[in-house]
């Protein structure tokens, strides 16, 4: 894909989030977008954001398929949480890439990955402490326990 088209790409792609989470909103609300996280048209690389342009560059057509829609998952999380939906089915994107999981892993991919973290740093193993705390938390908040 060359450049000028992967950067209109990028516009519809803000301009889609735009129309689903921000349509309904009075015209003073601040928007804040996803799209801002994950994509800058800049042609230098910015570091700022998940997929700079020219990381994108690089890209197959399925891997680019592929963000488009943890992009798309991250819209929908982000409106289901500004407008205080439960999240029983709906896992939290930034938990799950912490885990190097894509959006949409199963419960059971979840328990793996986390099987395998535990193993990695539970202090009985030589890990480290402090990251057992984190990789608990995160598994938490992903199987949606309180603790």
């Amino acid at each position: 894909m060359d450049v000028g088209k992967l950067k209109r790409k990028l516009r519809q792609l803000k301009k889609a989030e735009d129309k689903i989470r921000f349509e309904y909103v009075d015209e003073g609300f601040s928007k804040k977008y996803v799209w801002d996280e994950y994509f800058s048209t800049k042609l230098i690389d910015d570091m700022t954001v998940k997929y700079p342009i020219s990381k994108l560059l690089n890209l197959h057509k399925q891997e680019l398929k592929e963000v488009f829609e943890e992009y798309f998952y991250s819209v929908y999380f982000q409106k289901y949480k500004d407008i205080g939906l439960d999240f029983d089915v709906i896992q939290d994107p930034n938990v799950l890439d912490y885990f190097g999981l894509s959006p949409g892993a199963s419960v059971d991919d979840i328990k793996k990955k986390f099987r395998e973290l535990a193993k990695k740093y539970h202090p009985d193993h030589g890990g480290n402490s402090e990251k057992m705390i984190e990789v608990l938390d995160a598994y938490n908040r992903l199987m949606n326990k309180d603790y």
